[in-house]
């Protein structure tokens, strides 16, 4: 039997995660829009299903507009939302988003209780499922900006260099440098100290620089397919050390908030989460960014 993955927004991140997923030939996929989005979720999953002869995977891609469709998914990926505009800070966009978010909780608790998650910390909240399988992009999405921009520093492929970004995702992340390696070889030996900060803030301004070019929506493409290697991840069973947004239980010092930590990320979900050796400064950076998250979410606890 196949495995089934739901995407619930058909947005442009949505509708990327999923024809990634299909090409990949992953799992079967299903699309999910609102009730008034009726025939887009299903007019972009026809569009997808037309093109997987082209892939011989033999896959199937369905939209759907009744969140009722999650039954039976193996894992969910949660993408809907509003797109960040400019001057938009990321609190405003969880804020805006939580009614969102709901809806789509509920019907996973309901209809596909066993399912892994691939969201942020308000889906676990409402769905009160265990920690193993709820599971955020901040620190996967991070690394992966990081790890483009140093390639471009470096004139390297990105596929050999390896980033460590802990944190909220936000403007208080910590991109560890201590942790960045390329080929093997710690970034900080390869890259003069003033131009790496340079670097690590352009990754903390990662998304708020593509926001600031499209003028009319964010980032999707590098969202989406950071999704999909977390899925990737968990139907194969990889056993991927990532950083990737969990529930901390005093790991780090930290309590009762999700924040990027390296896991590994396995089929039962976050099968270990690793505690790295941090120097002092970025310890305090962390915390930071931890009180940081902590502020934001206190504000949509029921």
């Amino acid at each position: 039997m196949k495995n089934k993955v739901v995407v619930i927004g058909a947005g442009n991140v949505g509708a990327s995660a999923a024809l990634y997923i299909a090409e990949r030939g992953l799992a079967d996929v299903t699309l999910i829009d609102r009730p008034e989005m009726e025939g887009m979720p299903q007019g972009k999953a026809l569009d997808m299903e037309e093109a997987a002869p082209l892939w011989h995977k033999g896959v199937r891609v369905t939209g759907a507009t009744d969140l009722s469709a999650v039954k039976g998914a193996d894992v969910v990926v949660m993408t809907a939302g509003f797109p960040r505009k400019p001057g938009m800070s990321r609190s405003d966009l969880l804020k805006a988003n939580a009614d969102i978010v709901k809806p789509a909780a509920e019907a996973v608790k309901k209809h596909a209780p066993n399912a892994i998650v691939v969201v942020a910390w308000y889906f676990g909240h409402v769905t009160g499922f265990p920690r193993e399988r709820v599971i955020g992009m901040a620190g996967i999405l991070d690394s992966a900006r990081f790890r483009a921009f140093l390639s471009m520093e470096l004139g390297i492929s990105g596929a050999d260099i390896q980033a460590m970004v802990l944190g909220g995702h936000g403007d208080s992340m910590v991109p560890v440098t201590k942790y960045t390696v390329a080929g093997g070889v710690p970034v900080e030996e390869l890259i003069a100290p003033d131009r790496l900060a340079q670097i690590v803030q352009r990754t903390r301004d990662g998304g708020a620089e593509i926001v600031k070019l499209l003028k009319t929506g964010s980032a999707y493409y590098a969202p989406a397919m950071c999704a999909v290697e977390m899925v990737e991840a968990i139907l194969l069973d990889q056993k991927r050390l990532v950083p990737c947004s969990v529930s901390l239980k005093g790991e780090y010092g930290l309590k009762d908030l999700y924040i990027g930590v390296p896991i590994i990320l396995g089929g039962k979900g976050i099968e270990r989460i690793v505690e790295l050796k941090l120097s002092d400064a970025d310890k305090a950076a962390l915390h930071k960014s931890a009180k940081d998250v902590a502020d934001m979410i206190a504000e949509l606890k029921d």
